[in-house]
């Protein structure tokens, strides 16, 4: 490659994730997010290109508050559709592979087998929406690209449900956990690790091949919020941390602004089929992930 990775976003958990991997592996990787760089702003994706120069472009930013993108549509937009459909047009024009992270959100959540990449999008707010039409304006734009959908992100750096589940447990002796909305917890690490493998594979590869487009990527299996929390619980107990009792709960009984789809397991056969990629459990990669996540909580 005669340029560097760009990386776009700096503080979120798979942008914070894909620099410390690449520092560990010498992989040459510029990262850079707000405010320098804004996907709300044209000109300064401009200027990433002209200071930078990458041969590659994975785009870890987005508008992730699920639940304030209710009330804050615009800006959420701006971000994960508007922005990226700039961002889509400035690779093109530069014949730039962009790797992208999307959400399993993007899906309703009405099926009651694994999403494959070919399922109709049916966003149920304002987020899923968004994320969605950040996926069209790539398909129209930028033929060198990868989506790579995923799942209930956690990582060792940001926060997530790992760190709030942890957090909470030392607040309360009880905690209502929602039991019936399935999905799969997913590495940050392991989404970091997936997009860097791709770029020496995908850095020469002409717009023609049919290697690109949308893939999924989660971690092995499914479960519950309520079963990810047990699991989390049961390796924090082994390792001397403090647990509250766990009561299952309906989503009913938790309501939130933004719905959340029932069912968002995503079927991950194809990037095992094309590139031979397959995602190890959920479970394992849990207890792999626990251990410097409770040492934050210990500190």
């Amino acid at each position: 490659m005669s340029g560097p990775i760009g990386v776009i976003g700096k503080s979120g958990q798979v942008a914070r994730a894909l620099l410390r991997i690449a520092s560990e592996r010498g992989d040459r990787v510029v990262v850079c997010g707000r405010p320098e760089l804004d996907l709300s702003n044209a000109s300064s994706i401009e200027k990433f290109f002209e200071d930078v120069a990458p041969s590659v472009v994975i785009n870890a930013a987005a508008f992730t508050a699920v639940d304030k993108a209710e009330t804050e549509r615009e800006e959420a937009v701006l971000v994960n559709a508007t922005g990226v459909g700039v961002l889509a047009r400035v690779c093109a024009s530069r014949n730039i592979p962009l790797l992208h992270i999307s959400t399993d959100y993007v899906f309703d959540g009405s099926k009651h087998t694994p999403y494959v990449e070919t399922d109709l999008r049916k966003p149920l707010g304002v987020y899923g929406a968004s994320k969605a039409a950040g996926e069209v304006a790539i398909e129209a734009s930028a033929p060198r690209h990868i989506i790579l959908r995923t799942a209930w992100v956690y990582g060792v750096e940001g926060n997530n449900f790992v760190h709030t589940m942890l957090r909470l447990g030392q607040e309360r002796e009880e905690l209502g956990v929602v039991s019936d909305q399935q999905g799969t917890p997913t590495f940050a690490d392991d989404i970091a690790k997936t997009l860097l493998d791709l770029v020496p594979r995908l850095v020469n590869e002409p717009a023609e091949s049919d290697v690109w487009g949308l893939y999924h990527f989660t971690g092995g299996g499914k479960t519950t919020w309520y079963g990810f929390a047990g699991k989390i619980f049961l390796h924090a107990k082994e390792l001397g941390f403090k647990i509250p009792r766990l009561k299952a709960i309906t989503t009913a009984e938790y309501p939130t602004p933004a719905r959340r789809p029932a069912y968002s397991v995503l079927d991950c056969s194809k990037i095992e089929r094309v590139f031979g990629i397959t995602p190890a459990p959920w479970e394992e990669t849990l207890e792999r992930a626990i251990v410097p996540i409770i040492e934050q909580h210990k500190s």
